[in-house]
Order: C-alpha cells, then structure tokens, then sequence
C-alpha cells in the first residue's frame, strides 16, 4: 500500500520550504520595521470564534469530531478572528493600538467537485488594532505596498472598496433580494440582476453599482451622483481622502471598486484586493479591510473596537515568483562534513563539530556516520556540494580538504 497525504493536503520538501522560507523572512522584515510583533493563535478554535457571528459561513470550516464534548471545534479557516478573540481575552490590559503579525496555516472546506481540491494554506499579514480613521488605512495599505516591493514583485495593483458604502447602497433593495443582488455583484453578473423582480429604478441602481469600478475619479464622481444620505456622503468623502492620500505616495497603483464584496462579511469600511496582473488570468494575492465591529463580539462587555488588517497568500506569491528566478533554487548545502577516521576519534569529532557550529557565522555542519570509506565519504561530500572535509585522526587533530 502506498500511502498519501490526506485529499487537499501536501508536503513540502526542502526545497519547496526554502523557497517558502525566502518569501515568508522578506515579509516578515517588513513586519518588523513597521513596528509589528508577532502572535501566534490556536490552529484550533471553538467553531462560535470561527464564525464570527455568521460572517464567515459554517461549510467553510473544517470540523473536528468530538467525543463527548460540548463545544463544537474547528480548524481555523482565517486568523482575523481568532486574534481578535486573543487581544480581547488575553490582552485586555495593554495600550491600542496594538500592531500584530502572524505567519501561519489556515484551512478551508471546499465543495467543488475538483478531485484533491487544496485545503491548506499559508499565510502572513498584519492586523492594526485599537485604531480607526484615515492614517490607519493608509498605513495598511502602504504596508501592503511595501511588502510587494520588499518581494520585488512586478505588475500587481490593488483594487480598493468600501463595505459601508455598498452595503448601504444594497439597502435600498427589497429585503429578501438584498442577498440575491449582492451575489450577482460580487460575481459581476449582469444577467442575474436582469432576471430579478425589481423595479426599473432599482434594476438602473443595481447596474451602476455594478459599473463603480475603474480610476477613482470616475467612480468618486458616478457614486456622488447617487441619491446619497448624509452617512453615506461622509463615507465616500472618507474614501476620497485616503484615495488622494495613497495616490500622494506614487507606489500604489490603485482601482477603486465599489462593487467589490468579500466572502467573509464582517468588513465593515475598506475592503482591498491585491491582484497580479501580468499573467493571462489574474491571481489574487491577498486580501484585507477594516473590521470595526468583530472584536466586540469577543469583548466580555461588547465593547468594538477597530481594527483593519490583511493576509497574503504565500503560496500565490510563490508561483509569481517562481518565474522571476529569485528564489531559491537549491537546497543549501553543509559548509563542512567532519569525518573521524578510527572509532577513537568519535569524541573529537563531535567536538570539532560544535567548535565550527559555535563560531559568530551561522555554518551547517554534518557527522560522517560511519560505515564508508574515504572515497565513498569524499564522493557523498561532492554529491551533496558540500564545501570541506575535515578528517579527525586519532590523537584529535583536524585536517581540511577543501572540496571547491
């Protein structure tokens, strides 16, 4: 019997992990110089966590069985809720704003009839807590910017929404075809909204949300020909002026999108969508927004707090990159192997060994194991392109031969 990974599963060998090592340290250098910290969650979380009040729909995560047991568990199929449920049990006493970021495994059901549809991934991405209004968006979306340009990534641009802005333009729609409206714009379906029951009015509006999409002018200039109220005129003001803010900045290239409508539902402000352009299909390569509301769902006294975020996804981001050649293309290899050569030189190996592994620069040294002679030992050294030999004799002393 042969026995595989589980279906949506794989392995990573150790190239494909240095591979991944490369993109995941770049990013995280970002992270740092920004002023972000790490924080790492449960991969399991209790599924009333996961489902951040209905936003993220239940077929989407992974369940476990339990035997016996009350609370219903999950894998997580996103991190924004399991830190806000951190910050709000865990770290209740610290200053806001808090600047977090995480690096990690997610996992997601899929039900689409693809034989070993991919239901692990990975991620890494931020999330800005305790802060609201114009400089904390800005600051995620240039952190984005950054960490684009930190990968040396080419042709990608962001298309940037508003939740509250089209959420509250949907409003006007008859209760129980919101959700069916929704659906055909966030799918860019102008069939499905022409087969409605609506109202020539409402049908028109329906298509002009459809259309708020393209150079932010544009669509600044047909939503503020809406029927606005005064909320919804503050919001696109608000959007208007992040917009002039990035566009200030010259490193963003930006779409403004206002049909723009994520899966998971508890954005509450911006919404943004980091897209690869240079490949005949595009490719998302990260999502994020403003979530203004979802860590008062975990607040012991309900108290919202704001909070905006994003995740990239690291094995989109290593299919762009696989193309350019900057990553890795070979395993490292040791820097030396030592070799003893009678028994009673084991113990000095192993201390010339740690003596080369203690020095200031990280080396990789190996032990010859025994069971070969010279050629066979200076034949697996080449093999595994390893740079110097150093033979132990008896009485301990080293002698190198260099490989290259």
């Amino acid at each position: 019997m042969v026995y595989q990974p589980a279906a949506g599963a794989r392995d990573l060998l150790p190239l494909d992990v240095e591979k991944k090592r490369w993109i995941e340290e770049r990013l995280q250098q970002v992270f740092h110089r920004w002023g972000y910290h790490r924080i790492i969650t449960s991969t399991l979380e209790r599924m009333d966590t996961l489902m951040a009040g209905e936003a993220i729909q239940r077929q989407m995560v992974i369940q476990l069985q339990q035997n016996g047991e009350d609370d219903e568990l999950g894998l997580r199929p996103e991190l924004t809720a399991s830190i806000a449920r951190t910050v709000v049990t865990r770290m209740a006493g610290l200053r806001y704003p808090q600047r977090l970021y995480y690096n990690a495994n997610v996992f997601r059901r899929t039900w689409e009839s693809r034989h070993n549809r991919q239901q692990e991934f990975y991620q890494a991405g931020v999330e800005l807590l305790g802060a609201g209004g114009l400089l904390a968006n800005a600051e995620v979306l240039l952190l984005v910017a950054d960490c684009l340009e930190a990968l040396g990534l080419q042709g990608w641009h962001l298309i940037l929404g508003e939740a509250g802005i089209t959420r509250s333009l949907l409003s006007a729609f008859p209760d129980n075809l919101q959700h069916q409206v929704r659906s055909a714009i966030a799918h860019l379906d102008r069939i499905a909204i022409d087969n409605l029951p609506l109202s020539d009015k409402l049908r028109d509006r329906a298509q002009i949300i459809l259309d708020l999409r393209g150079p932010s002018t544009d669509v600044l200039q047909k939503v503020s020909s809406l029927d606005l109220d005064e909320e919804q005129r503050e919001a696109v003001n608000n959007l208007k002026s992040l917009v002039e803010l990035l566009e200030s900045e010259k490193k963003l290239p930006l779409i403004l999108d206002l049909s723009l409508i994520q899966t998971i539902d508890y954005y509450t402000g911006i919404v943004f969508e980091v897209v690869n352009d240079t490949e005949s299909q595009a490719r998302v390569l990260g999502r994020g927004g403003r979530y203004d509301q979802l860590l008062g769902l975990y607040h012991p006294q309900g108290e919202n707090i704001p909070g905006i975020g994003f995740g990239l996804n690291i094995e989109d981001l290593y299919q762009i990159l696989l193309s350019t050649q900057q990553l890795p293309q070979v395993t490292p290899a040791s820097d030396w192997l030592v070799a003893p050569e009678t028994a009673s030189a084991n113990a000095a190996a192993f201390a010339y060994a740690q003596k080369l592994r203690d020095s200031t620069d990280l080396v990789r040294v190996e032990i010859d194991l025994g069971g070969r002679d010279a050629d066979a030992i200076r034949q697996y050294a080449g093999d595994r392109s390893i740079a110097q030999i150093a033979w132990i004799k008896a009485d301990g002393s080293p002698e190198i031969e260099s490989l290259r």
